[in-house]
């Protein structure tokens, strides 16, 4: 298996990435019962950092809280989007924020869906489940 690859039987990997704790935990717990794996960041630099390492593998699906400090979703996004390891991957915003109005400027920025806080969890997996089977919807092709 080459480095950064998931094992095809794995349960599909998805990061968390939000600066509240009790939402990552609320995360996780629901994204385990539903058959994912799931590992946490707590900022947008400390999930690039994990991203961007070779030796990680690179996840089916990230999760990603608009507000945080002090690398925030829209800093994420940007930097998940201009790598071109993470070319493939989807990425779900998480905000309080963001209405339906602004889908255009969420998807221009490269997520491919949008949760709103507070989430319901069936929703969450719901999402998850369809990204991670079907791939990012919103990919620019190059």
């Amino acid at each position: 298996m080459q480095s950064g690859q998931e094992d095809p039987g794995a349960a599909p990997l998805v990061l968390v990435c939000d600066d509240t704790e009790a939402i990552r935990r609320l995360l996780r717990i629901n994204l385990e019962l539903a058959g994912f794996a799931v590992e946490e960041a707590t900022d947008g630099r400390e999930a690039m950092a994990r991203l961007i390492d070779p030796v990680n593998p690179i996840p089916a699906l990230i999760l990603l809280d608009q507000q945080m400090s002090p690398h925030d979703g829209w800093w994420a996004i940007a930097a998940i989007r201009s790598h071109p390891r993470l070319d493939d991957v989807p990425v779900v915003l998480l905000t309080a924020a963001t209405s339906e109005t602004e889908l255009p400027e969420v998807a221009g920025a490269g997520f491919d869906a949008f949760l709103s806080k507070p989430f319901d969890p069936d929703e969450v997996i719901e999402t998850v489940s369809r990204l991670v089977a079907g791939g990012r919807p919103h990919r620019r092709r190059r």
